[in-house]
């Protein structure tokens, strides 16, 4: 990767503007890879997020975007798509030295997908029922009848640190797709690649439709959620800090969109074509060094070819080359910090002590170049039990557990015997063996014979407490708009309104006299 950004310091971007945090206080981003400062951000506060928040209103206000027309917006959505080809390469560099993933996966995936992500809501917005004429009625008589859709208002979108460009662009595009504004609180790790983001987006839009706030998630993500002329909340994140975010929501009543963790099953049925389902669990596992909550962390393997299933995967697993992410050749990055990694290695020194058999990895390691990094080599244990906690917490690296079953209804119990409900997946050669079992998993997304296929055009999201609502596809727009029921009568005739004698005894005419 050539290019280079001279990155000094990174203001809040409020309102089309660079803008300093009221503290005047700045944050260390870090390159993960290294552990070197890269950058500073604005340390925000909740009086930087009523600024950011007050733009938001007052661009929605403005009937030039809350009323655009489809044919407009859908041109806006597509100018979207083109800035951020425009500018590829520096922001798969900002995501890249802040997030950790390596560029191979940024730009020939993330980019891509975000430009797609933005083209498929713009033709979404043509399509859109943002009204619907009913049937006149037969009773209680005859009337026009509407049902609008209108836009939400301002929506906040608290973002995380793994994939933060292309999660934050899930939410920007139908928040503007269907004309809200939006305040952004990026994770602190990895604010770099949403400023820039948001500049690019600001050249094509009105000043306050988009905007973001960098800072700590106890100030400015909660005063974000708390703000009253905030109108929907959407957050990826844990499953923990959704629970909160659901509560701080209550006292307002907002709308709200959860995308949360995950523990995601992945079964290996008999007939399992084992040359496409090895390399293709471990792709679902160890992407982006696990730190995606729809990794398929449990690997379910039948007993008749456990054995064979395990040396599969750890010849295959020695092959797998963490390195600097920028590096092209890279297949895996480092965690996204010191805290992170040592989680990690917690979960894997608590499985050993649970009693499962460690058979690859399990150890921090030395990039060169890297020294100061935070690498953890591809892990995977065997003799794991579903009760134990690291069959059961999220662990968020590269980490997978091989569990045993012997028959279809036992697998289907244990992948299910979870609190989380976000993907699921199956390997087989019988396509009916595969929807049977898709019937049954209980998560909001199912492969088979893949893993992390995710599409823009359909929707993504958990059962349980994998979250609420559905991101990407034409599901998610509803999240953002509110639903308007509007009723006009078509008798003229006082008299002919039978149904007012539900309330009134007299002809109307005569109610004056008495």
């Amino acid at each position: 990767m050539s290019v280079k950004v001279d990155i000094l310091t990174m203001p809040l971007f409020i309102n089309g503007k660079w803008e300093s945090a009221a503290s005047g206080e700045w944050f260390d981003v870090n390159n993960p890879a290294t552990g070197e400062v890269i950058a500073k951000a604005a340390k925000g506060t909740a009086e930087d997020v009523d600024r950011a928040v007050m733009a938001a209103r007052a661009a929605f206000d403005q009937a030039e975007w809350r009323e655009m027309n489809p044919k407009d917006r859908s041109k806006v959505m597509y100018a979207i798509a083109h800035q951020i080809i425009e500018h590829a390469e520096e922001l798969a560099y900002l995501e890249c030295v802040s997030s950790g993933g390596t560029i191979r996966r940024i730009s020939s995936n993330d980019i891509l997908q975000m430009a797609d992500l933005f083209q498929t809501f713009g033709k979404f917005v043509l399509e859109y029922p943002f009204s619907e004429t009913l049937p006149v009625p037969p009773f209680p008589g005859p009337a026009h009848n509407f049902i609008w859709r209108e836009p939400v208002g301002v929506c906040a979108a608290i973002t995380p640190w793994n994939m933060p460009m292309l999660i934050a662009s899930w939410k920007i595009a139908p928040a503007l797709a269907m004309g809200n504004t939006i305040v952004i609180k990026p994770a602190s790790y990895t604010p770099l690649s949403t400023l820039k983001l948001a500049e690019i987006i600001s050249k094509v839009v009105p000043p306050g439709v988009i905007n973001v706030v960098t800072g700590p998630g106890a100030e400015t993500g909660e005063a974000l959620v708390r703000h009253p002329n905030v109108d929907k909340v959407a957050f990826t994140g844990s499953t923990e800090v959704g629970r909160n975010i659901m509560k701080l929501a209550a006292d307002t009543v907002k709308n709200t969109t959860l995308e949360l963790g995950g523990k995601s099953p992945n079964i290996l049925l008999e007939d399992a074509d084992l040359s496409l389902a090895l390399p293709g669990s471990l792709f679902g596992v160890f992407l982006h060094s696990g730190q995606l909550c729809e990794s398929g962390t449990r690997l379910f393997v039948h007993e008749s070819m456990h054995d064979e299933v395990v040396e599969g995967l750890v010849q295959l697993a020695k092959n797998i080359k963490p390195g600097n992410p920028l590096d092209p050749a890279s297949d895996m990055g480092p965690l996204i910090s010191k805290q992170q990694k040592d989680t990690v290695l917690s979960y894997i020194r608590l499985g050993l002590e649970e009693g499962a058999e460690l058979v690859c990895g399990g150890k921090e390691m030395s990039v060169p170049g890297c020294e100061g990094g935070s690498f953890i080599e591809p892990t995977i244990f065997t003799n794991v039990t579903n009760d134990m906690k690291i069959a059961r917490e999220e662990t968020f690296g590269p980490v997978l557990c091989v569990i045993k079953y012997t028959s279809m209804d036992e697998v289907i119990a244990m992948a299910n015997d979870t609190i989380y409900g976000l993907a699921a997946g199956v390997w087989t050669r019988d396509v009916n063996k595969a929807y049977e079992a898709a019937r049954k998993l209980q998560a909001g997304v199912v492969w088979i014979n893949d893993w992390h296929m995710l599409r823009n055009d359909a929707p993504f999201g958990g059962y349980k407490q994998s979250g609420i609502g559905r991101e990407m596809g034409k599901h998610s727009l509803d999240a953002y708009t509110q639903v308007k029921h509007v009723h006009t009568s078509m008798v003229t005739d006082l008299h002919k309104r039978n149904w007012y004698g539900i309330l009134f005894s007299e002809k109307a005419e005569t109610r004056g006299e008495k």
